[in-house]
């Protein structure tokens, strides 16, 4: 994958990653949310920004530290204005993001010009990585998440998201960049069961029709984890795989995926390397203080998942 648009320079790295699926329960904003926090562990300089094209909480209430204001912006404001400046918000393990909208149809009458969110971004001065984690449609905001992509995350649990996905990827086609930019990642994958006559699995069933049609995929997959799923909805606010998850398969995973996602849309390597041994520190929910040792904090989690 080429680089990334934008005018900045290259120690001013920006991109622009939209998850997106037209069937919901694969995991898209779980993959959107934690890809955020690992890819700040891995390069703890590197800025953040989650948008939720969505009017769910989740993201909110993942990473919301103070409480909502009166008079405070949210993505409709951002619509309405053109710009993402005065709703963009710092939150917890220093990811930032943008607090959803009540609703988005609204938005979605707003976004008939599909290259709007790309142009709301490239006004934002944010020389880092832009995560969209897209509704379960393919409606307007999340054509316009296409149109903003340099790098399109489809994740696909089963035969029906993989057809979905062929969707997704029949958009990006049309769009002035390709479809180059759409890569397959395997979620929710479970390799105890066989389910056809040659013993395979549903995951390798999958990736042989994957790569008969020719799709770029991630090497790197997500297993099905009753303790990722036990994060996002035993309490409202739900917990980071990075800090809550260590000793699943999925911990580890997710590392492989954020590496991926950076050699994609970083091929030249300009971000600074990942520390080889990170000191101990309390996790920000532990410190009293939300940004007392995040730095090393969010490094710990990596480190430990090495050893």
């Amino acid at each position: 994958m080429g680089t990334f648009r934008g005018e900045a320079e290259p120690e001013a790295m920006r991109a622009v990653i939209a998850v997106c699926s037209n069937k919901g329960g694969v995991g898209k904003t779980t993959v959107a949310t934690n890809l955020a926090i690992y890819l700040r562990a891995l390069h703890e300089d590197l800025p953040v920004l989650l948008v939720g094209l969505d009017d769910q909480s989740s993201i909110e209430r993942m990473f919301r530290l103070q409480p909502r204001q009166p008079g405070e912006g949210n993505l409709k404001h951002a619509f309405a204005e053109h710009s993402l400046e005065r709703v963009v918000q710092t939150g917890q393990y220093g990811v930032q993001f943008v607090p959803p909208p009540p609703d988005v149809e609204l938005l979605k009458a707003r976004c008939d010009d599909p290259s709007l969110l790309r142009r709301m971004l490239d006004r934002l001065d944010f020389p880092g990585v832009a995560i969209v984690d897209t509704k379960s449609d393919l409606e307007a905001l999340t054509r316009s998440a296409l149109h903003a992509a340099d790098l399109a995350i489809l994740p696909v649990s089963d035969w029906a998201s993989l057809e979905e996905a062929a969707k997704v990827l029949g958009l990006l086609e049309r769009t002035p960049l390709g479809d180059d930019r759409g890569r397959i990642l395997l979620t929710l994958v479970d390799r105890r069961t066989r389910i056809d006559e040659s013993g395979r699995d549903l995951y390798e069933r999958l990736v042989s029709a994957i790569d008969e049609r020719g799709w770029h995929r991630f090497g790197a997959y997500l297993s099905r984890s009753p303790r990722v799923e036990a994060l996002n909805s035993a309490t409202q606010n739900p917990g980071s795989i990075l800090h809550h998850a260590r000793g699943t398969q999925v911990y580890t995973q997710m590392r492989a995926l954020a590496e991926e996602v950076m050699a994609a849309i970083d091929p030249e390597g300009t971000l600074a390397e990942v520390r080889s041994e990170p000191a101990p520190a309390p996790l920000p929910e532990e410190s009293g203080a939300p940004f007392g040792g995040l730095k090393r904090a969010l490094l710990r989690g990596l480190g430990q998942g090495r050893r």
